[in-house]
C-alpha cells in the first residue's frame, strides 16, 4: 500500500506508488514500518520563493545537497517524523553523499538505472540454454521485439555483444564489397558506423551537418540519393556524441522512394523515442541493452525487415565475419521462438531472462505513453537546464533528443563540474565528440526515469554550479523542472 508522508515545516515526500505511476517499478517501504530507523533528505526549502524538491518514498535512491538550501534531516521512528534544519554553507565543502543503498544516481546515457525485476532477474541461478524455461523466455523475448520496435513481420536477433556489434551485425549482412552506402551523419557514431561499412568493403559517402549539434538537410540527403547507386542509407537516430535527433520517418520515406535500404542505428532511442519501424519503412534497426531497453550491458538487439531479409538472402558473397553471419544466427532465432532448442553459441542466459523481464514492463507501459513519458521528463529536464543559462549542442528545440540532454558548460565553470555533481549523488558523463569534448557533459534520462531522478539530478547539478563558482539563483533550476513537470 502507498504511504506518504504528509507536508510538514516545508519538506513534501511523495507516497511510493506501484504501477503505471512508477514505471521503474520500484517498490515503497511504508513509512509505519521504518521502526528507530533515520533516512536523511537533502531538500529546498520553501521560502524565498523557493520551490519544494519533493521525492517519492520509492525513489529514495539519492540524497540531494544543494548549497544555500536548508539540509532537512528527517528522522523517522515509533511512526513519529521529526525534521531538524541545519545551514548549508554555499563554499563548505560537503562530505561526499552516497545514496540509501550506499550508491550514486547514474544518470549517463548508458548503461542507466535497472528496474529492481530486471536485477533479480539477473541474480538468479544460471539455467541451460537448453532448459525448457529458458526456451520459453527467449522465445517470448523474440516476439515481444517486434512489438516493442513496432516491426510485426520482422526477424528479430539477440546476440551476446554491444551495441558495436549490432552496427557490426547489420553491415555485415547487408552490404558486400563494392555496394554504394549512404551515412547521414550526426557525429561519432555516424562515423563508427562508416568505418563498419567500411570495413566490409563498401564505398561509402557521409552526408554531414554543416555544424556539430545540427543535422543535415533533408534536401542534401535526397540530392545524394539522387546521384543513384546507393544500396543501403544508415543513419543514427540518436547520436550519444551529441544529443542531437534525426528524422527518422522522413529518412525512411527517402529509402522507399530511391530503393535503398535504411539502417537505423537506435542505440540510444529504441525504447524512448518514438520509431515506427515498419511503418516508417525503416528496413534494419538495433540497439544495445544497456539503454533504454533498461538491461544490463551484453546484448546486441536487431530487428530486420523483410526486405533485409531478402538482401541478405540473395547476397552473391559470403558474409565477412563469422560470429555476426545471419547465416549461423537464423536457425536459432527461428528454433526459440519455434519453442525448440538450438545452438550456435551459448547465449547470455542471465541477460536474456532480465530482458525478458524489461521487455514485459516496457509493454505493459505500453509504447505511446513510454514516449510521451520521455518527452514530458526530458522537457522538464531541458527546462531546468535553459533556467540555469546554460546552451546545449543541439542547435534547436527541434533536433534535441528526448533520451538525453547535452549541455554546454557554463562561462568560467569546467569539467571539474562533473565531480562536484557525483559528490552530490548523482553521476552524470563527460563530453564526447571530439571537436568540443571539454566544453560539455551529457545526462541521460532514458529507461525507468522516474520525476524524482529528474528532480535529483537538476538539484546535483546546482550544487555543482554553486561549488565550481557559478552566479545564479539557487533553486531556479529546480523551478522550471517542477514547472514543467505540473503542467
Amino acid at each position: 500500500m502507498a504511504q506518504e508522508v504528509e507536508e510538514k515545516g516545508g519538506l513534501t515526500s511523495h507516497r511510493g506508488t506501484r504501477g503505471g505511476h512508477n514505471p521503474a517499478g520500484r517498490t515503497a517501504g511504508p513509512v509505519e514500518s521504518a521502526q528507530g530507523r533515520v533516512g536523511i533528505f537533502q531538500a529546498s526549502v520553501a521560502d524565498a520563493g523557493v520551490p519544494l524538491l519533493r521525492l517519492r518514498c520509492a525513489d529514495l535512491l539519492t540524497t540531494i545537497v544543494t548549497a544555500g538550501y536548508t539540509r532537512l534531516v528527517l528522522t523517522v521512528a515509533s511512526g513519529r517524523v521529526r525534521l531538524t534544519k541545519r545551514p548549508i554553507l554555499p563554499n563548505k565543502p560537503q562530505k561526499e553523499i552516497h545514496t540509501v543503498k550506499d550508491r550514486k544516481l547514474l544518470m549517463i546515457p548508458g548503461p542507466i538505472e535497472f528496474t529492481p525485476e530486471v536485477l533479480r532477474a539477473m541474480g538468479m541461478p544460471t539455467t541451460s540454454h537448453v532448459a525448457p524455461n529458458f526456451i520459453e523466455v527467449f522465445g517470448e523475448a523474440l516476439e515481444r521485439l517486434r512489438e516493442v520496435f513496432l516491426c510485426p513481420h520482422g526477424q528479430p536477433f539477440v546476440i551476446s555483444g554491444s551495441g558495436s556489434l549490432a552496427m557490426d551485425i547489420a553491415a555485415a549482412n547487408l552490404v558486400e564489397p563494392e555496394d554504394k552506402a549512404l551515412v547521414v551523419n550526426t557525429g561519432y557514431f555516424s562515423d563508427r558506423m562508416g568505418a563498419i561499412l567500411e570495413r566490409y568493403g563498401a564505398i561509402v559517402t557521409h552526408v554531414r551537418a554543416h555544424s556539430v549539434g545540427d543535422v543535415p538537410a533533408l534536401e542534401d540527403v535526397e540530392a545524394a540519393l539522387k546521384q543513384g547507386g546507393y544500396k543501403v542509407m544508415a543513419f543514427t537516430h540518436v547520436d550519444t556524441s551529441t544529443a542531437v535527433i534525426v528524422d527518422a520517418r522522413a529518412l525512411g520515406v527517402l529509402g522507399l522512394e530511391y530503393g535503398v535500404l535504411t539502417i537505423l542505428d537506435g542505440v540510444c532511442s529504441v525504447a524512448g523515442e518514438e520509431i515506427q519501424q515498419e511503418e516508417w519503412g525503416i528496413d534494419l534497426a538495433f540497439t544495445a541493452s544497456q539503454k533504454a531497453i533498461g538491461v544490463p550491458p551484453g546484448l546486441a538487439l536487431v530487428v530486420a525487415g523483410p526486405r533485409a531479409m531478402d538482401a541478405f538472402h540473395e547476397r552473391r558473397s559470403p558474409v565477412g565475419s563469422y560470429y555476426a553471419d545471419w547465416t549461423n544466427w537464423l536457425p536459432v532465432m527461428e528454433a526459440y521462438e519455434a519453442r525448440r532448442p538450438s545452438y550456435f553459441g551459448t547465449p547470455a542466459v542471465n541477460l536474456i531472462w532480465a530482458l525478458n523481464v524489461s521487455l514485459g514492463q516496457i509493454l505493459e507501459e505500453g509504447m505511446q505513453a513510454r514516449f510521451q513519458r520521455h518527452r514530458r521528463l526530458n522537457q522538464a529536464f531541458k527546462a531546468a537546464i535553459a533556467a540555469l543559462g546554460m546552451d546545449q549542442v543541439p542547435v534547436r528545440a527541434e533536433v534535441a533528443a528526448n533520451t538525453l540532454t547535452a549541455p554546454y558548460y557554463p562561462e568560467g565553470v569546467d569539467k571539474a563540474l562533473l565531480g562536484y555533481v557525483s559528490e552530490a549523488g548523482v553521476i552524470v558523463a563527460g563530453g564526447l565528440h571530439g571537436e568540443i569534448r571539454d566544453r560539455y557533459f551529457r545526462v541521460g534520462h532514458m529507461g525507468a526515469v522516474t520525476e524524482s531522478d529528474i528532480l535529483a539530478t537538476v538539484g546535483a547539478i546546482e550544487r555543482g554550479l554553486l561549488r565550481a563558482g557559478y552566479k545564479f539563483d539557487a533553486g531556479t533550476g529546480l523551478a522550471a523542472a517542477q514547472d514543467a513537470l505540473s503542467r
